[in-house]
């Protein structure tokens, strides 16, 4: 009696399930058990391509041997651990070995991992699909949205690994700290805000540090934010540069009062343009610019003050927003000729929040914080790898300490 092969048992299977309308995640089962037809099919092909001969068909004196049976074995997918009838044969030198087999499991990780960076890439888990479906060729995809969707999970584990990680082997010189706001469904008008914190150390490289969760960007979130990197092992950074959040300031000031805290020039230019006429921006710009290029920080102080008596009686606002916060906006200038344009702007990470807004887009609100988190970490942790270094030679590592001396 001839046996029926495991890839026909499954196309009777996917038949009589297709019936079943009321069975819990048909979509899913069906996808899963095409999936593993296609597979025991391609297998069975090359078993045959092998033995140069269809199933109970005898050969014609050349042997190359002859089908022994299935082993069972299995292999993890997208939609969940497949088991497969691996096919069997005797009598051929080298035994069974099928290279579609091989590759079939390597191939299994590569589409999971693509997935994940398509995904972190900015594609929605339906334009992975479709992707997916292009890339089958036949129509059918070979990673459904949902799968794609469960895939993604990985990123999340990744997140909670990054936020459990120790500081303490890190010699942070500058410490840099901004946020960045989502929308969620479930807070239909409100955004959730994200602060991270990054940081140059002693060797020039640029790191990611941490990535949590503050509603308001307030004190007590930001505050929060630090001690969590603290009790990690994170050491007092000799610069902490920010923007002008009171929340964030007073939790710089509270947890690193011997830090030098930098404001961000990016933001101080922008509120203090921002409060003139447009006639008058191509005017006072270049002031500005001059203030935050002087040779030291008593050159800059005194242009400011310069600046700020010749044009308050025409432009007050402006020139009030130039003096706020004065000795912060000027204290770069204290630092390594070579280190203050890296270190005057939270800009490295204000670009990496341009292109996660650009990948997030796709996604007018999350669902939840969960999957906020998880695609802003991708999107920034990514970006944060591609960051170059900052050159520490001697020379600025001498101006350093010299400038810790003077603090002292």
């Amino acid at each position: 009696m001839k046996r029926i092969p495991p890839s026909e048992i499954l196309q009777q299977m996917a038949q009589e399930m297709a019936k079943e309308t009321t069975t819990e995640n048909l979509t899913s089962e069906l996808i899963r058990l095409g999936a593993k037809k296609l597979i025991q099919e391609l297998l069975e092909a090359a078993v045959t391509e092998q033995l140069g001969r269809e199933r109970y068909e005898r050969s014609d004196g050349d042997d190359q041997g002859y089908r022994n049976g299935y082993k069972k074995r299995k292999i993890d997918c997208a939609e969940g651990r497949i088991e497969i009838d691996l096919p069997q044969t005797r009598g051929r030198e080298g035994g069974t070995r099928l290279p579609l087999w091989e590759a079939i499991k390597r191939r299994t990780d590569v589409l999971e991992r693509l997935a994940i960076e398509m995904y972190a890439c900015g594609l929605s888990t339906r334009e992975a699909e479709d992707a997916f479906s292009e890339m089958a060729g036949d129509g059918s995809s070979l990673l459904s949205r949902s799968s794609v969707s469960r895939l993604t999970e990985v990123l999340w584990e990744e997140y909670e690994a990054f936020q459990k990680r120790d500081l303490s082997g890190y010699h942070v010189i500058y410490l840099f700290s901004d946020a960045v706001y989502e929308s969620l469904r479930a807070q239909a008008g409100l955004k959730e805000g994200i602060l991270v914190s990054w940081a140059i150390l002693s060797d020039g490289a640029k790191v990611l540090l941490s990535m949590t969760l503050g509603n308001k960007e307030s004190y007590e979130d930001w505050l929060s934010h630090y001690r969590d990197m603290v009790s990690r092992g994170l050491k007092t950074p000799l610069t902490v540069t920010t923007d002008g959040a009171p929340g964030l300031i007073a939790a710089v000031e509270a947890m690193w009062p011997e830090a030098e805290r930098i404001r961000c020039w990016v933001h101080k230019m922008r509120n203090v343009l921002d409060k003139l006429p447009e006639e008058a921006r191509v005017v006072i710009k270049p002031w500005l610019e001059s203030i935050r290029e002087a040779p030291d920080y008593e050159s800059g102080k005194q242009l400011a003050l310069s600046v700020a008596g010749k044009f308050s009686h025409d432009y007050p606002s402006a020139m009030r927003c130039l003096q706020d916060d004065l000795e912060a906006s000027l204290a770069h200038l204290k630092l390594p000729s070579l280190h203050r344009k890296s270190v005057r702007t939270t800009n490295l990470v204000e670009r990496s929040f341009l292109e996660e807004r650009r990948r997030s887009k796709v996604i007018p609100r999350f669902r939840g914080e969960r999957e906020c988190l998880k695609l802003v970490f991708a999107c920034l942790y990514r970006a944060s790898c591609r960051w170059q270094r900052v050159r520490f030679s001697d020379i600025e590592r001498r101006q350093l300490e010299k400038y810790v001396e003077q603090r002292e």
